[in-house]
């Protein structure tokens, strides 16, 4: 049964005129393909956030001093931070997972401790992670789904790392098989100079092997990748296994997902993608992957908050399919 047609058939009797609502229409239907069924749900939503430090923090690559990893993580697990507002506002329940924070945490009842590692190793000289805990940090993901997640109808899935955005540069400049200009951004703030010598350190570590041609996706990810984004890739994995709505973040977690993707293209039936970042590269990242995001607003937090910002509008679709009259029950006229 094709799910999507019957809502669009439903959207047809509505009291409006034919696709006036726009892109809210196909929002909901969507999510009628993914959820197979005729009557998409938002609720409830869960958000999984993965944590961990790069290496490669050691080459300058950011503004902000690497204790900010852990700083933020207490702060998101406190309430404090954009993405838990919003997680509030919206009451999203979510999870911290600590995948390889420098940083030891004190405990919290939202941040789940399974550090594999203290951070990841400087990539620009060696592999960031070995195989067994790339594995190990995809695990964790496809478990926070499996348990966290469980009962989610959608599932947002976000990040928190600093230096991260020069990892997942790295990542997607391999799978490309491109030079780190196209894809290196600013980060967390670099100015000019800044992200000239980010891209550098990419370059760098670009040429220590051939990326994209002796080593597969898995090998690309343990090289180049880290902790937090190995987890996301295994929670879009345990996503596409169970059939979740994954509401997809910014330009870190569309790499994950890019990621994810090579390993299981079936990853991609169950995404929304809820907006363009203003990170370099992102918009390019998406065409290559036939998205369309909901939403450019400028925004490149990450922590989940563009998906966030998104939710609502999943939320408006469904309750409009639900509770607007059609034509007959408002007695009014429809068109000849």
């Amino acid at each position: 049964m094709n799910y999507a047609n019957t809502v669009a058939a439903r959207w047809r009797d509505k009291t409006k005129p034919p696709g006036s609502l726009g892109r809210l229409e196909w929002i909901a239907e969507r999510m009628a393909d993914i959820q197979q069924c005729d009557t998409p749900r938002t609720a409830p939503a869960a958000l999984l956030l993965f944590a961990g430090d790069h290496g490669v923090h050691s080459e300058g690559v950011s503004p902000y001093p690497q204790a900010v990893t852990a700083q933020m993580v207490a702060n998101i697990a406190h309430g404090g931070a954009a993405s838990s507002v919003l997680a509030a506002l919206y009451r999203i329940d979510y999870r911290v997972y600590d995948v390889g924070v420098a940083e030891m945490l004190a405990p919290h009842a939202r941040i789940e401790s399974c550090n594999l590692r203290q951070g990841s190793r400087n990539l620009r000289v060696e592999d960031a992670m070995t195989a067994t805990e790339t594995n190990a940090a995809i695990a964790i993901g496809q478990r926070a789904v499996r348990t966290f997640a469980r009962d989610a109808t959608v599932v947002l899935i976000g990040e928190m790392g600093i230096a991260n955005s020069t990892s997942a540069a790295a990542l997607t400049a391999a799978l490309f098989k491109q030079p780190a200009d196209e894809w290196v951004g600013a980060g967390t703030g670099l100015d000019a100079a800044g992200i000239a010598h980010k891209a550098h350190v990419v370059n760098a570590a670009l040429s220590r092997r051939a990326y994209g041609d002796t080593l597969d996706t898995l090998d690309t990810l343990a090289a180049l990748g880290g902790f937090e984004i190995a987890a996301m890739v295994g929670a879009y994995l345990e996503c596409a296994a169970m059939r979740k709505l994954i509401l997809v973040d910014g330009f870190i977690a569309t790499v994950a997902l890019l990621v994810a993707s090579r390993m299981d293209p079936a990853v991609l039936d169950v995404c929304i993608f809820s907006h363009a970042s203003h990170e370099r590269g992102h918009r390019a990242l998406l065409q290559s992957l036939g998205a369309s995001p909901l939403l450019d607003l400028g925004m490149r937090l990450g922590e989940g908050s563009g998906a966030l910002t998104a939710y609502p509008l999943l939320v408006q679709s469904c309750a409009l399919l639900d509770s607007m009259a059609t034509f007959s029950q408002a007695a009014v006229t429809n068109r000849a």
